[in-house]
């Protein structure tokens, strides 16, 4: 597949009312807040950084510039700056919500303070929202390596709190290794933070193949599925996630960086759609990969020749796939329809 000219212009892509549904609070610490930290510490990034942007080529890479760059993030001014500039970026990009996944696991100084870690993020997503009219949610996220009981202790806190800040729990990490994603554990945490309101998303069909998206459904009960491009191995599973309607946050970019595909021409978004999957486009981990979401819209319409209805669509599952509140999805689809 050969990239193509697209008559869709990155002004109109900035414009075109969206939601950002897959983005991961540790992939948006601008490199900046944390580089007197650094220096400070002694310690330099696992991977060569070039203009803010650590070179990644591999889940492991991520994982490794994640644990060492959040370990640096001491105070609440750092988390409100990040949340903030999350807005900001929402803004640039035409996202009028964004949900944010978080992992506690990567932030070493705030282990026992999940309080205080939700306040200061509330803090800087409530100013970027009264200067630019941003709306975000907050999927606390399990990490793969934890145990049931680890998993169920953070589905107590996240109900004991009850901050109204965080909208669902998610689980990420590698899912490699042994079984393909030891869901199994994780389904009490899954069922009671279901039981009690909150919605749920899951990685899987990253570093998992078919068998994880089906474990993240059928165990977990996710209504999203962060990633799930590898569910095409499998007919039945890809049938599966069509039948019900569960959206994937597809996200292209880091699929080629992480070396998942190939190629952004070679990315099997199109094939998805063609199966009846519902999909919208996400950036991951926008600060790491150099990239935002507007540009996402446009580099994918480019290398699959989409035009505005294409992409209109992309932004229609988006929103509709969000977990804002039911108020917020309705403002935000009577806005697409406006803008289309």
């Amino acid at each position: 597949m050969t990239t193509h000219a697209t008559a869709v212009s990155e002004a109109w892509v900035r414009a075109l009312p969206k939601a950002e549904v897959h983005l991961h609070l540790e992939g948006c610490v601008p490199f900046e807040v944390i580089a007197d930290a650094a220096a400070a510490s002694g310690r330099p990034p696992p991977v060569p950084v070039t203009d803010g942007v650590p070179e990644v080529a591999s889940l492991g890479d991520l994982l490794s510039y994640l644990d060492w760059s959040c370990a640096l993030v001491a105070g609440p001014e750092q988390l409100e700056q990040a949340a903030y500039r999350i807005c900001t970026r929402a803004r640039a990009a035409g996202a009028g919500h964004v949900d944010v996944i978080v992992n506690p696991t990567h932030w070493p100084r705030w282990q026992g303070r999940l309080e205080a870690m939700l306040d200061a993020l509330d803090a800087g997503f409530r100013a970027g929202e009264a200067d630019y009219g941003a709306t975000s949610g907050l999927c606390v996220s399990l990490k793969r390596n934890q145990s049931r009981s680890e998993a169920l202790e953070v589905v107590d806190r996240l109900l004991e709190l009850a901050h109204p800040r965080v909208v669902a729990l998610s689980i990420d990490g590698n899912e490699a290794g042994g079984r393909e994603s030891h869901n199994d554990r994780f389904a009490p945490a899954f069922e009671r933070a279901a039981a009690a309101g909150l919605r749920r998303c899951a990685h899987a069909g990253e570093s998992s193949g078919a068998g994880g998206v089906r474990e993240a459904i059928e165990l977990l009960g996710a209504e999203r599925i962060d990633h799930g491009i590898r569910c095409l191995e499998d007919a039945s599973v890809t049938a599966l996630v069509a039948s019900r309607g569960i959206p994937l946050d597809v996200c292209p970019s880091s699929n080629v960086v992480l070396g998942v595909v190939p190629a952004l021409a070679a990315h099997p978004l199109p094939e998805l759609l063609a199966r009846g999957v519902r999909c919208s486009i996400n950036t991951d981990d926008p600060l790491l990969y150099g990239v935002d979401l507007a540009g996402e819209y446009h580099s994918t319409a480019a290398a699959f020749g989409w035009g505005h209805v294409q992409l209109a669509e992309m932004a229609r599952v988006s929103i509709e796939s969000s977990f804002a509140d039911e108020d917020r999805r309705r403002e935000l689809l009577r806005q697409l329809d406006a803008f289309t």
